[in-house]
């Protein structure tokens, strides 16, 4: 970063949505994988987009259509800034994969722009801007993806405020990304109908579990809790090998496993890297054997955070 020059770059991590059991309200970031954000301040008040790398998929150079232009504009207009900013997108994140990758260019985009105000803002303070952004890709206001890319690890996100959970350092989870395509917008499509009562009983007494578990490293209750009874069952059939994936962890020791985000990727908790190493071989083996090529992403559960580069 050089303020001098009125330039900054920043990095925001990938993300594990919902966290199966946390709809909308929980999640993750991933260590090795995200997007770069390039801001530079200008003297026009406005934001722009002057351009995108890295996918092969034409995303909106319009501010207002994209996520990190939107986060922006929502800095820009709370602070009443008199200046603007320029944005360039380095994506690293595969487009509806299920791993944030647009929330990551938001947070990105908004990381590099506070480290370019005169008194940047404390990193929690972002939020707001983050959801006004993440709106743009999902059409509504949820911090599971932005909430863990702003303050790393696991975070509970509500609508005003992002909890950290504390989450022990040898947990890590892997990620099982297959070369396929599944829209937000789709998958939050098969959400709509009718559910029963006793479904939202079970998945907060799930959620709950979860919560306490990681809290006190209890792996019992974390394995008794990380069951997605409302969402994985209208979302599982979008995602084709996704059953067999899924009990493939669970073989190899998971303490749960479930659609990671929107989908296809797929994600297990384990208690140590070499459990989570061995388990995705297994999980890889069996998109494969569903015909789809996948990636791995092994990461800490109490991944990185966003981050200003030199």
């Amino acid at each position: 970063m050089s303020a001098a020059r009125g330039e900054a770059r920043a990095f925001a991590p990938g993300s594990v949505g919902n966290v199966g059991v946390g709809f909308d309200v929980l999640g993750h970031s991933i260590a090795g994988i995200g997007d770069v954000a390039t801001v530079r301040r200008i003297e026009e008040p406005t934001v722009r987009i002057s351009a995108i790398r890295g996918t092969v998929t034409e995303l909106p150079l319009e501010a207002e259509r994209n996520t990190a232009g939107m986060a922006l504009i929502a800095l820009r207009e709370a602070l009443a800034l008199p200046f603007g900013f320029e944005i360039d997108i380095e994506k690293g994140i595969p487009l509806g994969s299920g791993l944030g990758g647009s929330a990551a260019s938001c947070v990105a985009a908004l990381v590099a722009a506070n480290a370019l105000l005169d008194a940047p803002l404390p990193r929690a303070a972002l939020y707001p801007f983050t959801l006004a952004g993440e709106a743009v890709a999902s059409g509504g206001k949820h911090g599971d993806n932005v909430g863990p890319m702003l303050l790393g690890g696991l975070v509970l996100a509500t609508s005003d405020r992002l909890t950290k959970i504390d989450v022990p350092a040898s947990w890590h989870a892997a990620v099982v990304h297959p070369h396929a395509v599944l829209e937000t917008r789709r998958a939050r499509e098969a959400l709509a109908g009718a559910y029963a009562l006793k479904e939202f009983v079970a998945q907060s007494a799930n959620l709950a579990q979860v919560l306490l578990g990681c809290e006190r490293g209890d792996a019992a209750l974390v394995r008794s809790g990380l069951a997605d009874v409302l969402v994985e069952p209208r979302r599982a059939p979008l995602i084709e090998g996704f059953a067999a994936v899924k009990h493939a962890a669970l073989d190899a020791g998971a303490m749960g496993a479930s659609i990671s985000g929107a989908g296809p990727s797929v994600f297990a908790w384990f208690e140590d890297e070499a459990q989570a190493r061995r388990a995705s071989t297994a999980m890889v083996a069996a998109f494969a054997a569903a015909g789809f090529a996948s990636d791995v992403h092994l990461s800490p559960i109490a991944g990185p955070a966003a981050e200003v580069l030199p």
